[in-house]
This record gives C-alpha cells, sequence and structure tokens, in this order.
C-alpha cells in the first residue's frame, strides 16, 4: 500500500529547466522512481549531459531538448516537445525555471528585472497556461489528479537583506500565483501546490559556498545544513502522487528552519 501511495513510476513529466540545481535533482529523482520525464533548457551542452548520464549511462525515460523559457516562443516550442514525448497527455508539470540578479538598489538595471521576472512569473504562467490542456486530459477528479508543482522561494516568504531585488517579490508572486490557481484549477481535477526551498547548493548558489564548502552557510542554518537532493526529491514525490491526494494550494517550506 505505501509503494502505491508514494508512486510516481510511469508518469509523465515536465520539468522546466531540469539540467542543472534543483531542476536537476527533480528530473534524476522522478526518473529514478520510474517516471517518464521531459525536460529542457537553452543550452545543447547542458542537455547533452543529461541525456548522456540519465538516458545512455543509467538507462533512465528521460527526454531533453533546447528551449529558451523566457519567451512564449520558447515556451510552446517546449510544450511541443512534450505533446511528441507523451502524446499529448501530462500528468505532473514541474515549473522550476528560474534566475536571479544581484546589485545595489541604486545600480540594479532594467534588464536584470525583467530576466528575473520574465524567467521566474512570467514564464510560469504562460507554461501553464500552453499545459493545462495536456493535464486536463489526465485528470478525473475528484480521486485522478493531475498536478502542478511550483517552485518558490524562502526568499518570497521573508524579508531577505540582499540585493536580489527582483528575486525576492517574483518568488512572493509564485506563492500567489500558486494559490490563485489552486482555487480555480482544484475543480478541474489539477491541483497546484509549490516548494519553497531554502540553501541547496546550485550554479545559483555556488558564490555562498566557494569550492562546495557549506560551513559558512550552515551556520545560519537552523538544521546545521544546506538542503540536499534526497530533501527536494521527497517533497516533489510527495506532491507527484497520490499521497497528496488532498493538498491543494501549499506552499511547502524545505529550509531546514531557515525561515523561523
Amino acid at each position: 500500500m505505501s509503494d502505491e501511495l508514494f508512486s510516481v513510476a510511469g508518469k509523465r513529466v515536465f520539468v522546466s529547466g531540469g539540467t542543472s540545481g534543483i531542476g536537476r535533482m527533480i528530473v534524476e529523482g522522478l526518473a529514478e522512481r520510474g517516471a517518464r520525464v521531459c525536460t529542457c533548457s537553452r543550452k545543447q551542452a547542458a542537455v547533452d549531459d543529461l541525456l548522456a548520464d540519465l538516458k545512455e549511462r543509467r538507462g533512465f525515460d528521460v527526454v531533453a531538448k533546447t528551449a529558451d523559457l523566457s519567451t512564449v516562443p520558447g515556451i510552446e516550442q517546449a510544450i511541443g516537445h512534450v505533446e511528441a514525448a507523451f502524446g499529448g497527455e501530462l500528468d505532473v508539470l514541474v515549473n522550476n525555471a528560474g534566475a536571479t540578479w544581484g546589485a545595489s538598489i541604486d545600480e540594479y538595471p532594467e534588464s536584470g528585472w525583467d530576466k528575473v521576472f520574465d524567467l521566474n512569473v512570467k514564464s510560469l504562467f504562460f507554461t501553464t497556461q500552453r499545459c493545462l490542456p495536456l493535464l486536463r486530459k489526465t485528470a478525473k477528479p475528484p480521486h485522478q489528479l493531475s498536478r502542478i508543482i511550483n517552485i518558490g522561494s524562502i526568499s518570497g516568504i521573508q524579508h531577505p537583506s540582499d540585493n536580489a531585488w527582483a528575486y525576492h517579490p517574483a518568488k512572493a508572486a509564485v506563492h500567489h500565483l500558486t494559490r490563485t490557481m489552486a482555487k480555480q484549477l482544484v475543480k478541474e481535477g489539477i491541483a497546484v501546490n509549490a516548494i519553497a526551498p531554502g540553501l541547496f547548493p546550485s550554479k545559483m548558489t555556488a558564490f555562498l559556498m566557494p569550492d562546495g564548502d557549506t560551513s559558512a552557510v550552515s551556520q545560519g542554518i537552523p538544521m546545521g545544513r544546506p538542503g540536499q537532493a534526497s530533501d527536494m526529491v521527497g517533497t516533489v514525490v510527495y506532491l507527484a502522487s497520490p499521497a497528496s491526494g488532498f493538498a491543494s494550494g501549499a506552499i511547502i517550506r524545505i529550509d531546514g528552519g531557515s525561515a523561523l
């Protein structure tokens, strides 16, 4: 019974921005548990690296293509790949693609603001919009749900003091969109929830952990360490599986207590 409760085997999943960082953790974790996963990246080298590792070396059911999700044409290109991979149906959408930008308030550029909001907020909305017909095909409410999992951040919950001026309100917008989408889509059998990660190792946070040294950042985390792949995968599996059958509009913090 427990295996079925948390099973994602055979589920068709699209993970945006899944070739590095948290996205790669999610792609690998779901594929390892038998999900069929499609993902994308702007960079062909990142796509090739992912496929060489997960598909060719480990034999997972993974499709990866290039697409720029910061533009609507790029989103449409990506969803075309998803439709081709899964025959026009989708069980789970993970909106993970994101970006950040740091500069003082006096020097923060419009280009940085636009980049962050285009990828973190606009892309999430239009990727969801374009995936809805695919998700609706697999939903059979009230018991068989399609699922949308948005990757937010504790930066959208607490009040950070760094210079990522666009990132924090963008992630707060992700949380608000999650609740708004959840309220409207749950009646169609589509459950929408979000994960708000704390500090996880990634390209985005590498400057905080030079040479992989986590000792300095761990001092500011009540649990004494940054997040690891199993922390993220466990939460995603819960939200993608029957175990989360009564969850809708939740924002789940996985931050080691950092937002307390």
